[in-house]
Formats: structure tokens, sequence, C-alpha cells
């Protein structure tokens, strides 16, 4: 009765966040009558965003979707919020006063590992691609669905616990200089830790499982997302290139990573 009563009465509020929170709090009577409480500890979602409406209603789709949202403003705010409460992933705009998401990003990658992915504005592909080059894991392009944002987001939490790592191939790969155990989603090269993103490590260890075969970037793709996302080529190239960077910080002739122009990416053996 309750639940009928919250969505009759979200006909007359013209406000369409008020219709949200109405079909929330139905959402969550029935969830309780019916006693479907998930055991699971929730998921939590760092929001940043300088767009109050887009704050609004992305927390709200989020929660009525089980997630539990924190929101934030601006990079500041974030950058201490997440120090009290970790996060399991962010969804972080690019441009905001204070401190932007670029800005935040970085001082977050010196902390933390949590996946990020990148609200972006249509033309700035520029910021797309330093997005990724600092370590971001996915990219958004407003105006975007929440239907395509909730996609994203479960695609990286899965890939981030391991679900996508466990259907690529063996735990544990060794070759040469290189180990990689996706269990523990720890990468070395000559006995030191490289740290990784979760895209990063999935982009890698397609390239390592077979070595010297020639991967093309649809198929790269499809090894670091798991699912139908249709993204440019650039995205894949832009986690090369960082990934490269990153082994080169260990070993500045490390050239394992072979671009064949035109056709993809392979590991070579030798």
């Amino acid at each position: 009765m309750l639940a009928r009563l919250c969505r009759l009465s979200a006909l007359y509020w013209p406000c369409f966040i008020c219709r949200l929170q109405a079909d929330r709090l139905a959402g969550l009577f029935l969830s309780q009558v019916m006693g479907k409480w998930e055991t699971k500890m929730a998921d939590r979602i760092a929001l940043v965003d300088d767009d109050q409406n887009i704050l609004t209603s992305v927390s709200l789709t989020l929660e009525s979707e089980g997630f539990e949202v924190d929101c934030y403003h601006d990079g500041e705010a974030a950058l201490a919020g997440l120090a009290r409460r970790p996060a399991n992933l962010g969804v972080f705009d690019i441009k905001m006063p204070r401190m932007d998401g670029m800005e935040l990003l970085q001082k977050i990658r010196g902390l933390s590992q949590m996946p990020v992915i990148f609200l972006t504005s249509k033309d700035d592909e520029l910021d797309e691609a330093l997005g990724l080059g600092m370590g971001a894991d996915d990219y958004i392009t407003k105006p975007f669905s929440q239907r395509l944002l909730l996609a994203r987001i479960r695609a990286v939490l899965r890939r981030a616990s391991g679900g996508a790592m466990k259907a690529t191939g063996p735990n544990v790969i060794r070759l040469g200089e290189l180990l990689m155990d996706s269990d523990r989603h720890l990468c070395s090269w000559r006995g030191q830790e490289v740290k990784l993103t979760v895209t990063e490590f999935l982009i890698l260890q397609a390239l390592a499982s077979r070595p010297g075969m020639v991967k093309n970037r649809d198929q790269l793709m499809d090894a670091a997302y798991g699912e139908s996302i249709f993204l440019d080529d650039r995205t894949i190239d832009s986690h090369i290139k960082r990934l490269r960077r990153k082994l080169r910080a260990h070993d500045a002739d490390f050239d394992q990573i072979e671009t064949l122009y035109g056709i993809g990416y392979k590991y070579k053996t030798s």
C-alpha cells in the first residue's frame, strides 16, 4: 500500500528528481517487505562534479541500483573525503574549479589504484587522451545516458574484482623478466612491482598470455572491457603508451610490446 501511495504521489510532484526519490522509497519498501536485503557490502562510488544537477540525478540512479554514493563538488573536497571514506570506484568530471579531475586523479594515483571513470565534454579529445595516459580506466562523453554510465561502472568494477581476469587465461604468467598474478592483481618486472590500473593489467595480460601473437585493438578492447563497449583506437593506444612508460621506469631498455602499424600489438618473446 505504501509503495502504491509513493508512486501515485509522484504524479503530482513537478520535479523529476522528486519522482526518482518516490520510486526509490517505493523500491526500498518493497525490498524490506519481501526480505530481499543484500548481504553483500554495497560498492561505494565517489561522484565528483561541479554540476549539482548531475550529482543529484546520477546519485539517485546509482543508489536505486544498490550502490552507495558520496558526492563532491570539486577535487579538493573529493580528495579529503576519499581519505576518510575510500571508494571502490571514482567518477570524476574533468573540468572543475579549485582542483580539476586531472589533478585529482594524479593525487589519487599516488595513494591508490582505485578505478576511475572520467566524464568529458564532447570536444575534449585531448583531455580524454591525457586522462587515459594518467591512468584513468575509462571515460564517458557528456551528455551521456544513465544506462551507459551504469554499464561502464559495472564493467570496471567487475574487472577490478577479478571477474574478467579469471576468464582470460592462466592465473600466473611468467615470461622472462615479467611476472603477472591475476589473483593478486600483481605485476612485476625484474622482481620490482609495477603498479597498473585494472585496464592496463588486462591489456598486458592479453598480450603476454599469447607471446608473439598479434592482437588488434578490438581484441585488446574485448580483453580489457569484457563486453561490447565501443571505444576509438586512441583509447587502447593511450593505455599502451602508459604501460610502456611504467615498465621503462623499471627498465629503460624495455621494448617487449611491439607496435605493428595498421594491425595491432604483440608481446615479443626476446
